[in-house]
C-alpha cells in the first residue's frame, strides 16, 4: 500500500496563517478538512459495483464490496439484472436496528442460485488494504478500513471481516448457514449491532439516500416486520448503476482511507478540539468514523 511521504496535512496551513497575525487559532473542522482535500485524496465509486434503489420517495444508492463477498454479489448482480427485486418491498423496519426488503411472493429466482457458502470472513491478503485504528474493540482484535469499508481482522487467524456499521448492508438468512442468497436484503440504521460481525455475509453500504431508509415507519410485529401488506413500501426497481443510462448514473466519489486528508480527518474526530468538547475522548470506534462521500459533476 503506498502512503504519502509528506505526513504533514496541507489543511493545517490556515491555522498557521492565523498564529502569524497573532491570532489565536481555530482547530479545523471537519468540513474544513474536507473543504481543502485535494482531489487524488478521493476516488470515484465505480458504477459497475453499485446498486440504484428507486422508492417513491426517492433513490437509494449501495456501494458494494465484492473484495469481501464476490459470490455472493455475483448471485445479487444476476437477480437485479433479472429485475427480481421489481415488485419488491421494504417489510421490515425495526427501531434502532434495520430496514430489510425482500419479495412476499414466490418469484422465480431465474438464474441466480438458491444457497450460497457463507462470506461472512476472508482471508487477510495483499489484494486489498487495511488502515487500521489504534483504538482498542470490543468484538475483534483491531479494526480500521478496507477498501472504503469499516472493516476489522484477526491476524493471528488470519481473516478480516466487514464490521456491522451504520449504512452497511447484509443479506438475510435462515438458520443454515448457506441460505443467505442475496433475495432478502437488509441495511443497518441504528446502533452498530457488531454482535452480527462473521455471522451474516456483508455486500456493501449506503452511500446515498440513508435517510429515506432511516425515517419509514417502524414495524409493529415482531423484530419490526409490518404487519400488513398495506404498510409495505414498494420498491419500484433496482438496477446497477451502470445499467442506467449514462445521465442517470450516480456520480460519487468517496475519501480514500489511506489518505491524508483521512488521517487528519481520523485525528480531528478522534481528539475533538472543538471548543464546545470539554472533554478531549481521545478515541474513537470504527463505526463512529465517517467515511465522506460526495457527489461530483
Amino acid at each position: 500500500m503506498i502512503r504519502r511521504k509528506n505526513s504533514l496535512p496541507i489543511i493545517f496551513a490556515f491555522a498557521a496563517a492565523l498564529l502569524a497575525v497573532g491570532a489565536a487559532p481555530t482547530p479545523p473542522s471537519m468540513n474544513d478538512i474536507l473543504a481543502a482535500s485535494p482531489h487524488g485524496d478521493w476516488r470515484p465509486l465505480d458504477a459497475a459495483n453499485m446498486l440504484v434503489m428507486q422508492l417513491p420517495a426517492g433513490r437509494v444508492v449501495i456501494d458494494l464490496a465484492p473484495d469481501f463477498a464476490p459470490k455472493t454479489i455475483a448471485n445479487v448482480k444476476t437477480l437485479v439484472r433479472e429485475h427480481y427485486f421489481d415488485g419488491a418491498a421494504i417489510v421490515r423496519m425495526q427501531d434502532n436496528y434495520v430496514v430489510q426488503w425482500a419479495r412476499s411472493d414466490h418469484h422465480s429466482l431465474g438464474a441466480a442460485k438458491a444457497t450460497i457458502a457463507p462470506e461472512f470472513d476472508r482471508a487477510i491478503g495483499r489484494d486489498i488494504t487495511f488502515d487500521p485504528l489504534p483504538d482498542t474493540d470490543t468484538y475483534a482484535p483491531q479494526t480500521g478500513f478496507s477498501a472504503g469499508f469499516p472493516a476489522a481482522r484477526d491476524p493471528a487467524a488470519g481473516r478480516t471481516w466487514l464490521a456491522h456499521c451504520y449504512g452497511m448492508v447484509g443479506v438475510g438468512r435462515d438458520v443454515a448457514a448457506d441460505s443467505g442468497n442475496g433475495r432478502e436484503l437488509y441495511a443497518v440504521i441504528g446502533q452498530s449491532p457488531r454482535n452480527l460481525d462473521r455471522n451474516v455475509t456483508l455486500v456493501g453500504r449506503v452511500v446515498e439516500g440513508i435517510e429515506l431508509l432511516s425515517a419509514l415507519p417502524r414495524g409493529t410485529g415482531a423484530l419490526g416486520f409490518y404487519e400488513k401488506p398495506s404498510q409495505d413500501v414498494p420498491i419500484t426497481f433496482i438496477r446497477l448503476g451502470s445499467e442506467l443510462p449514462a445521465a442517470q448514473q450516480p456520480k460519487l466519489e468517496a475519501l480514500r482511507t489511506d489518505s491524508t486528508t483521512f488521517r487528519a480527518l481520523l485525528q480531528e474526530r478522534r481528539a475533538r478540539p472543538d471548543p464546545w468538547f470539554k472533554h478531549s475522548p481521545g478515541h474513537i470506534n470504527v463505526c463512529n468514523m465517517p467515511l465522506p462521500v460526495r457527489a461530483t459533476k
